[in-house]
């Protein structure tokens, strides 16, 4: 059976993200140990700023129509910020790099059951199926493994 080139595409592309996201908490993990957390989301926070100004600036898109977009649309930068701080906290405490990551995608996975279940940002409404939950359970196990027999081996 022969793969897709697109479905390989974005298989590798979703693995290297998962790479970035892990490098990415151990950044702000450092620069919450030499810094302080407010430090350690302002720096990637402030770097994400200039390169989106530098990416405008050399890709040159169309305006879009003036629209007020709905306020909603706001907390992904609060929610970022607190995720920063948050994770870079807890990158420095027992749970370390592992557990900071697995808890983040055990509280994702949740999430998008229940935004699935409640059809939330226009998406349609669907119920999880068995495997859905499959998959929810196994991650949450691997992570509670993690989390509190990780350090011993």
């Amino acid at each position: 059976m022969q793969d897709h080139p697109a479905k390989t595409f974005h298989f590798v592309a979703a693995f290297l993200t998962g790479g970035l996201l892990s490098l990415m908490i151990l950044f702000n993990g450092t620069l919450a140990v030499t810094g302080s957390l407010l430090y350690a989301s302002w720096v990637p926070h402030l770097t994400g700023s200039v390169a989106a100004l530098v990416f405008l600036a050399v890709m040159r898109p169309k305006r879009a129509a003036a629209q007020r977009p709905p306020l909603w649309v706001y907390l992904g930068g609060v929610s970022g910020a607190i995720t920063v701080m948050l994770t870079s906290a807890t990158l420095n405490s027992a749970l370390a790099l592992s557990g900071t990551i697995a808890l983040g995608l055990a509280g994702q996975m949740l999430f998008s059951l229940f935004a699935d279940m409640r059809g939330l940002f226009g998406l349609p409404q669907r119920m999880p199926v068995s495997r859905d939950l499959v998959a929810v359970a196994l991650v949450i196990g691997g992570s509670l493994i993690l989390i509190f027999f990780g350090g011993a081996a």
